[in-house]
């Protein structure tokens, strides 16, 4: 029971959560049924299709589930598994869901609606009260029906089954501040809309990779990340002898700082590169699905809204082929079809260029966009207008929250009249020294932002010296783009760098998605 209590762990991030998830479980007879933390009081469960109740028992014993009407029969396995599952929901409760085994578990506040992940990494986990106007948005969050859950950062190799003390939360004015904004803006514009209650599963982990999310051995077969694997394997095998070092340094600095408090002199700075960062941090292949995701991968859910991308844009490239996978992979566990998922790309960052150039964050822009076309059921919420240069961490989530909202409530919840997708570039057609470009989504006809004329795009030959680009917005909806100094157009690009300055939106108020119109190799071509 051991390795699926809690896994192989080692490290002090992961030996703490250990310690916590031993506790929790000594203090329950051997025999008692025991569920992993996602379910609890003031859970919501989704409405509408058949949901996955499990858990641990002893090998044989007899377990009944029952909420509402309806009750469901398992027997633990050799392993001390069950699962049932539940009938589907009308919105609706509270309910009691109460599981009987040899002892009787029971949750209370139970309520029927809609549940979504949301997922990534800080611009995810990002709070309420670190995002604009806190104190407006606490003193009105009075939603006794929006509910989340927040999940801790444990990063490990092993799948941990159950995490301690974390707990699903009612918003009220005191909750609310540690809600996920993104997801509470989000949940919120759902539950106004639709009028019923919202979950949100939240496990972001800020700086955290997109490898780390996906199961070690779908990389592990895949020779398109084996140079990722192989570093790894390199930062392992070496992790003995550098958790060895590394102790050695600490215990040297110990002695010297309490000689130099001895001797009333500034104590010097502890020594840096411990290499449990590493081992037991959001990078490395699988750590976040085993230590987070896997403890409530299976909970019925409607859809998943992601934000990240950042740890990746220097690897942009593989990026094109690793994030489909990684949802690709969620999907085929989940057992849940194709579910939605719509993801935030990323925003306008660090210091505007003076000209036209590369940039690794425009290349991890277009490997989001590109998913699109890669799987079903997704959608890119785009946000190049409300970043923030000097922060990698816009406050505005509102407006990210309301985007991805606007997915949702289109896409699966058929809501007429809800515009939803940024402008699309579609082709282009050389005249004369002109490039004039079509465009999907044009809802409602365009409308530049401050100025009448279109900004953000540039404009090369067949020698890639982009230069600055003029550009009309024609009577049919095209956009003519020009230059003077390039008689031949090969390229156009729109909003290609790290922070653009650009200002096309559709009617809708939802700006044009950056993109280019060549495949010249881009500077992450070759970063593994």
């Amino acid at each position: 029971m051991r390795s699926v209590l809690w896994g192989m762990m080692s490290g002090p991030r992961a030996w703490l959560a250990a310690v916590a998830l031993v506790a929790g479980a000594a203090s329950t007879a051997q025999a008692d049924v025991r569920l992993p933390n996602v379910f609890g009081d003031h859970m919501v469960l989704q409405q509408g299709q058949k949901n996955k109740v499990w858990g641990l028992a002893d090998a044989g014993e007899d377990v009944t589930v029952s909420i509402d009407a309806q009750s469901h029969k398992a027997k633990a396995g050799a392993d001390g598994q069950w699962h049932v599952m539940l009938d589907p929901l009308k919105v609706g409760g509270p309910y009691a869901l109460t599981v009987k085994g040899k002892n009787e578990i029971k949750f209370e506040d139970v309520l029927v609606g809609e549940v979504w992940i949301c997922s990534g990494q800080s611009n995810m986990q990002w709070s309420v009260n670190a995002s604009n106007d806190p104190d407006l948005e606490r003193a009105a969050a009075k939603f006794p029906k929006i509910r989340m859950i927040n999940f801790p950062q444990i990063g490990v190799q092993e799948p941990i089954w159950t995490h301690k003390d974390r707990q699903w939360q009612v918003c009220t004015p005191e909750t609310v501040g540690g809600f996920s904004a993104v997801g509470y803006f989000f949940a919120r514009q759902l539950h106004q809309t639709l009028d019923v209650p919202v979950g949100m599963i939240n496990n972001a982990w800020g700086g955290s990779a997109c490898e780390a999310w996906i199961r070690r051995d779908i990389l592990a077969k895949d020779e398109t990340y084996k140079p990722m694997m192989d570093r790894w394997a390199g930062i392992e095998a070496s992790y003995p002898k550098a958790k060895e070092e590394y102790a050695k340094k600490l215990a040297d600095w110990r002695v010297a700082a309490e000689k130099a408090k001895a001797e009333n002199k500034p104590v010097p700075p502890q020594p840096a590169g411990n290499p449990d960062g590493q081992m037991f941090g959001n990078s490395r292949p699988a750590n976040i699905y085993n230590g987070v995701l896997k403890s409530h991968l299976g909970y019925g859910i409607k859809g998943a809204i992601w934000y990240q991308g950042e740890s990746n844009a220097s690897r942009a490239y593989q990026y094109r082929t690793l994030f489909p996978l990684m949802i690709k992979s969620w999907r085929d566990e989940w057992g849940n079809g194709d579910f939605p998922f719509y993801w935030v790309q990323l925003a306008d960052f660090k210091a505007e260029k003076p000209e036209p150039g590369d940039s690794d964050w425009a290349e991890l822009r277009e490997a989001q966009t590109m998913t699109m076309k890669a799987l079903p059921n997704t959608g890119e919420a785009v946000i190049i207008d409300i970043g923030e240069g000097k922060d990698i961490h816009p406050k505005n989530k509102v407006d990210v929250g309301r985007r991805l909202a606007r997915w949702a409530l289109a896409e699966d919840y058929k809501v007429p009249g809800i515009p939803n997708r940024s402008p699309l570039y579609k082709t282009m057609e050389k005249q004369g020294s002109k490039a004039v470009l079509t465009f999907d989504n044009v809802t409602s006809g365009w409308r530049p932002f401050d100025t009448q004329e279109p900004r953000g795009f540039a404009i090369a030959g067949e020698d890639k010296k982009f230069v600055w680009a003029s550009a009309k917005i024609l009577p049919d909806g095209r956009v003519e783009v020009w230059n003077d100094a390039v008689k031949e157009p090969h390229s156009v690009r729109y909003a290609w760098a790290d922070n653009p300055v650009c200002n096309m939106f559709n009617g809708a108020g939802l700006p044009l998605t950056p993109f280019r119109t060549d495949n010249w190799p881009g500077v992450t071509i070759d970063n593994k």
